[in-house]
């Protein structure tokens, strides 16, 4: 399983309220896997198109049968990641976009029924899994931790009360993470929402001309679930370990259309700043992929975001990322270009592992081996009676591998 791509998957939103009054004209359309869209400015050029793991057509209303909503999204990536999650891989889902163009509601969503984001939806879903696989041997915890990055500084969304900013530092086998950031346990997800709220009453948001809530700041929400089992074969505990990164980036946005001015410009640079960053580390990745090299420079330490990101782009996670997209031929230039950045990070490839002690890995890696090995013997007609049972199976199994393991002794 090593070696995955990045999934990725884009969204195209309805008319907000700004287009609206604009008269815009929808320029994106879907097919399929397939997003296709057209320059306004020369019409009777073919549409650019670009095909993804995931198309969602959101434009329109419920009624419209390709309409795809919050659920169907957190069903095809939101699900996968968490079912990841339970095997003991790090995972990330990260929403990318100008700004207006849907990544929080992606992400979050809103309060009324229905209208949750993958955030919410995937931590309910955590604690229902928990709930129904309850047993002597497996005991499960959460931990989550909020923080934003805002102008190329970290906050702790869910300690009020720490003013100042906290420092990244790189652990030599986790990678980088923040120092004193504080890591609260959950029992519900009661608990999580709760948290979830006040971390979000914290964040920096501001109005510009494109959205009156803009997010001007990185929001990084991060569940750490881990699984202790106890094997009463061996009687041994292991323990594997799942980091949950889920990221809404704040938006890219061009000065002029968002009339940006002294605060909000410097935030608007800091915010532009680290995407491009981000996007210089995707074209690094992608490009180590076609040409197969592994000495490329990838500047994560350009900021903060890429840093901390560090190891769900091309390191130890399994990665998916939703481009949100607006439909206005108004914003003709930011969409293809949010569209040509999806269309890179398709070719990052991830190494994930299964993050678990390293006696339980060879466990594992033991019975998988006497199931394989069971598995020959059945199909060339010996059932376990003709070698005698299952303890003599077993005994003849360790006779097979003591002589290889004494070989390698000799050599």
């Amino acid at each position: 399983m090593a070696g995955a791509s990045v999934k990725v998957a884009v969204r195209v939103r309805p008319f907000n309220a700004r287009e609206t009054s604009q008269d815009a004209k929808c320029v994106v359309s879907m097919q399929g896997n397939t997003t296709s869209i057209i320059n306004p400015k020369q019409s009777k050029d073919a549409p650019k198109s670009f095909t993804f793991d995931y198309s969602y057509w959101s434009h329109t209303s419920a009624e419209d049968p390709q309409f795809a909503s919050q659920q169907q999204v957190y069903r095809d990536i939101g699900e996968e990641m968490l079912l990841h999650a339970f095997e003991g891989y790090n995972v990330c889902i990260f929403a990318y976009g100008q700004t207006g163009a849907g990544k929080s509601y992606t992400m979050m969503g809103r309060q009324e029924p229905g209208q949750q984001g993958i955030v919410p939806q995937l931590c309910e879903d955590l604690f229902s899994r928990v709930n129904e696989n309850q047993s002597s041997q497996l005991s499960y915890s959460v931990e989550v931790s909020y923080m934003e990055i805002y102008c190329e500084r970290v906050r702790d969304l869910l300690n009020p009360k720490s003013r100042g900013s906290l420092r990244v530092r790189e652990h030599p086998i986790l990678g980088p993470y923040v120092q004193d950031l504080s890591k609260l346990a959950v029992t519900s997800y009661a608990d999580i929402a709760d948290l979830m709220d006040c971390g979000n009453k914290a964040r920096t948001v501001a109005a510009t001309n494109m959205n009156e809530t803009s997010s001007r700041s990185h929001a990084v929400f991060t569940i750490v679930f881990t699984q202790r089992s106890h094997d009463q074969l061996t009687g041994l505990d292991s323990e594997k370990v799942s980091k949950i990164s889920l990221v809404d980036l704040a938006g890219s946005e061009r000065a002029d259309s968002s009339g940006a001015r002294g605060m909000r410009l410097k935030e608007g640079a800091n915010i532009n700043k680290s995407l491009t960053t981000l996007g210089k580390v995707i074209s690094a990745l992608a490009d180590m992929q076609s040409k197969k090299r592994k000495s490329d420079f990838i500047p994560y330490r350009d900021s903060v975001l890429t840093w901390l990101l560090k190891e769900n782009l091309g390191g130890n996670s399994r990665t998916a990322m939703i481009a949100a997209l607006s439909p206005a031929d108004i914003n003709y230039e930011e969409t293809l270009s949010t569209l040509r950045y999806a269309d890179r990070t398709k070719q990052i490839r991830c190494n994930a592992v299964i993050n678990e002690d390293p006696n339980a890995r060879l466990i594992r890696e033991l019975q998988e081996e006497v199931a394989r090995l069971r598995e020959l013997l059945m199909a060339q007609g010996l059932s376990a009676s003709a070698l005698g049972g299952r303890g003599s199976r077993q005994g003849q199994l360790r006779e097979l591998s003591g002589p290889r393991i004494l070989s390698t002794h000799h050599e």
